[in-house]
Parts: structure tokens; C-alpha cells; sequence
């Protein structure tokens, strides 16, 4: 496992070696950052988004920047760690839930490093969470996908039943049709694709019509053959009208290279908050994505009005 540093050229080339650029607001001279990926920075959906959030800290603030990839154990996290720390690295990401404990259980022997990771509970004096509150963004989505079925049966794929979004998913699925049936199956993996597809194939035959895939490195797979059956999917995490806009419905987007930033930031200035922190749409966090063709304007509409809405309240449609 090595240790990589990372320096843009134009905007497209990469160096092993990076010099961190000054900044005229924030003095970046004595500040290095640190992420931790659990499988690779080339993961397509949500890996690629902590690369890409660790690209933007090095370009727009200055600093120099590392990664390491497949950290899945105390162990290994631990020998990242320490070779952060001899880098002279005192911010770093861990890029999933799975990092909690495992800062948690280092925040006595490194204090001297500020760990930040996402959608976890457990934080301590130098652990912050942050943590998406995806559930408004689920409840989008699943008023489209009710909205737009035509066999009144929807069926989500997801990797966890921690995930906020599935529960807002059918809540907003019973706003938009309360009679609409939601068919939920897990995969318990992120990269569990033989069994989303699985599970896929099973809901095609129970004629479920609009799907929602929710898991990072299985939801592409699942785009693409809802795709070739002619039916309708939303989007997860990434804006994925490219994968086909009569397919894509929307999406719903969590914009991590932005908050990726603001942390790195907030910490430079001395404004990081501890404890959990939640981002949301009036964050600038989340967003819903494209409206595909196939959904009518005035359902377009309506559906921006209720975000907009959301969003100066911080009230869903059904409370």
C-alpha cells in the first residue's frame, strides 16, 4: 500500500509530487490532508466523489493532499495513519461509516489530528461525522417514481437499512400514492452487484416498473439493464442522466466534493464544528438532478416548488 500525492496540471494531469499554492484568505503552509478510502478511488459513484472532493481541497485551498486506498481494517488504518502523521498531515477523511469506529479508537494516540468521516453517530473531541440527511432527497425521489409508474409497484435495491434515503424514498412514494407498492431488498455490500441484480431480475417479474438502486457500486449495473428493459430508474448519488435520459427519471445527489471543501475550510479557519453535523438541500449538499423528458412539466414544477420550499422550512410536504 503506497501513499500518493496528488497535483493537478491543467486541470487533467496528475504528479506524484504536489507543492500547495498560496491562498490569499486562508494560509495553507502548515496544512495537509489525509483521506482513506475503503475500496478504490476509481469506485465509479461514491468513491470517485471523495477523490474528486480531495482534488478540489488541493486546487481551490492550496494544500498538499493524500490518499489511501482499501482500508478495511484497524490495522491498515492504522499504518495509513501513522504515515500521515510522519507526512505532517493533521486533517484527515475517512471516506464511509466504517471509519467511526475506527477514529474513534485512535483519537487518544493521534490528538494532534483532526478526523472527519460520513453518516456515522460515534464522534469525540477531534471526530466529527458528517452525516447527509438524505432522507428529503429520498422522499423526492419517491414521489417521482410513484408518480411515473404505470403497474403501481416500485422496487428499491439498497446495501444498508441504516440508509435515511430508503425510508423517505417510501414515504415520499405514499405521499405522491398512498395504494403504491414498495418492495425493499438489501444487498448488505456497497459492491454487492450479483445480488442487486438478482433481486432486480425477481422485481422485473413481479412487474415492478420504477426502481431505485441504491448502493454505490451497484446502482450503474442496475441503470443500464433497467435501461434495456424499458423501464425507469432514479439516480443515486451522482447526477445519472447520462446513463439515459427516457431511463433516469432524476436523481438524487449528494454533492460531496462540495462539503469535502467546506470541511477542509472550516477547519483552516478554525470553524469546524465537533459532534455530528448534518448537511441538506439548504446546504448546498444535496440536490435533486436533471427532470428526465418523460416526467410532464407541471409535475416538473411542482416538485421544484415543494424543494424550494423544503429548503427555506425544512418541512417535507407530509408534515
Amino acid at each position: 500500500m503506497k501513499t500518493i500525492l496528488l497535483s493537478i496540471i491543467t486541470g487533467i494531469s496528475f504528479m506524484l509530487l504536489l507543492v500547495g499554492c498560496s491562498s490569499e484568505s486562508i494560509n495553507s503552509n502548515s496544512v495537509k490532508v489525509g483521506m482513506l478510502v475503503p475500496e478504490t478511488i476509481n469506485e465509479p459513484v461514491w468513491g470517485d466523489k471523495g477523490y474528486k472532493g480531495l482534488l478540489k481541497i488541493q486546487s481551490d485551498l492550496g494544500v498538499d493532499v493524500y490518499y489511501k486506498e482499501n482500508i478495511k481494517t484497524i490495522a491498515m488504518a492504522e499504518k495509513a495513519i501513522k504515515e500521515f502523521q510522519e507526512k505532517g498531515v493533521s486533517l484527515v477523511f475517512g471516506h464511509g461509516i466504517e471509519y467511526g469506529p475506527i477514529f474513534i479508537a485512535f483519537q487518544d494516540k493521534y490528538p494532534d489530528i483532526q478526523f472527519v468521516y460520513f453518516n456515522g453517530d460515534e464522534t469525540a473531541d477531534n471526530v466529527v461525522s458528517i452525516k447527509f440527511n438524505s432522507h428529503a432527497m429520498g422522499f423526492f425521489g419517491g414521489m417521482v417514481a410513484a408518480k411515473m409508474s404505470k403497474t403501481n409497484h416500485i422496487g428499491v435495491i439498497a446495501a444498508f437499512e441504516w440508509q435515511p434515503e430508503i425510508q423517505g424514498f417510501v414515504a415520499g412514494a405514499k405521499y405522491e400514492k398512498p395504494d403504491i407498492k414498495v418492495s425493499i431488498d438489501y444487498t448488505y455490500d456497497w459492491a454487492g452487484t450479483d445480488e442487486a441484480i438478482y433481486y432486480l431480475d425477481e422485481l422485473i417479474k413481479e412487474r415492478a416498473d420504477v426502481f431505485y438502486p441504491a448502493g454505490d457500486m451497484f446502482n450503474i449495473p442496475i441503470i443500464n439493464k433497467v435501461k434495456d428493459q424499458g423501464l425507469y430508474a432514479i439516480g443515486f448519488i451522482s447526477e445519472q442522466s447520462d446513463l439515459g435520459e427516457a431511463t433516469v427519471l432524476t436523481s438524487t445527489i449528494q454533492h460531496v466534493s462540495y462539503v469535502y471543501k467546506d470541511v477542509a475550510e472550516k477547519y483552516m479557519t478554525e470553524k469546524l464544528e465537533s459532534g455530528v453535523i448534518l448537511v441538506d438541500f439548504q446546504d448546498g449538499a444535496i440536490s435533486m438532478g436533471q427532470f428526465s423528458p418523460e416526467v410532464p412539466e407541471d409535475y416538473q414544477l411542482k416538485l421544484k416548488d415543494m424543494i424550494e420550499h423544503y429548503k427555506l422550512m425544512q418541512q417535507l410536504p407530509n408534515e
